[in-house]
C-alpha cells in the first residue's frame, strides 16, 4: 500500500516538476503564490473593517 501511495504521489508531481525546470522557476512560482495570499489577506482585512 505504501508503494502505491508513493507511486501516486510521484505521478501527481510530474506536472509540477516539468512546469518548473529550474530553481528560478520554482522561486517565481512560490513568489506568485505568496503574493496571491497577501492580496487576499488585504482584501479580507478591508472587508472586515467596513
Amino acid at each position: 500500500m505504501k508503494k502505491f501511495v508513493a507511486a501516486l504521489f510521484a505521478i501527481a508531481l510530474i506536472p509540477a516538476i516539468t512546469a518548473c525546470n529550474t530553481i528560478e522557476g520554482i522561486g517565481k512560482d512560490v513568489k506568485a503564490g505568496g503574493e496571491a495570499v497577501e492580496e487576499t489577506a488585504v482584501e479580507v482585512k478591508e472587508d472586515l473593517s467596513k
